[in-house]
């Protein structure tokens, strides 16, 4: 790239420029302005303590029972009703509108009456219903394998999470102990 010639106006402006432009002392300036120093870094040194292995790892939990109890498993399923309604339902505060005893069916009877009587609720327009299962017979456990408690208790929750009932039932929460305790269910139900 070739650099072109000023023009003899150019020049003359330039010149102009020059005279008016004060000189600057670099020297002067540097001494004015002092120089940073660098602070020194701080390292902090680890301190290693005494070691073993498995110190803060947490301690087995003893006995075989994989599977938590069903008090635990239905209060831990998610909250997918209003907070404020949920809380007052597991208080006691609200009333069923209808209520099933499937006290001293057999699974066979229980899951049919229980599966009607969830869909009439629904289609009828009620919220909240309670269904009442039982605490369970205790029963001789001569066997090595340990045996649950009340059958249905066990398996209602999960007939209720599993069609056709599962696209009619918003939540199911234990029971408060003046509708029955650990031995029912409140099911509320979506809108219809």
């Amino acid at each position: 790239m070739t650099r072109r010639k000023l023009t003899p106006d150019e020049i003359d402006l330039w010149r102009k420029v020059a005279e008016t432009a004060q000189r600057f002392h670099l020297e002067k300036h540097l001494n004015e302005v002092p120089k940073p120093k660098p602070k020194p870094i701080k390292v902090a040194k680890p301190r290693i303590g005494s070691f073993e292995i498995g110190a803060n790892g947490k301690p087995s939990s003893p006995g075989h029972d994989v599977l938590p109890g069903i008090s635990e498993r239905v209060a831990k399923t998610p909250l997918r009703m209003d907070k404020k309604k949920f809380g007052k339902m597991k208080r006691g505060k609200m009333l069923p509108e209808g209520k099933i005893d499937l006290h001293g069916m057999t699974l066979a009877q229980a899951h049919p009456a229980l599966t009607g009587f969830i869909l009439r609720s629904h289609a009828e327009g009620k919220r909240l219903v309670l269904v009442i299962t039982g605490k369970g017979k205790s029963k001789r456990d001569d066997g090595p394998i340990p045996v649950r408690l009340g059958v249905l208790k066990h398996q209602v929750p999960q007939w209720l999470t599993m069609p056709p009932l599962s696209g009619a039932v918003l939540q199911v929460a234990e029971a408060h102990l003046k509708h029955g305790g650990t031995g029912a269910y409140y099911v509320y139900l979506r809108r219809h």
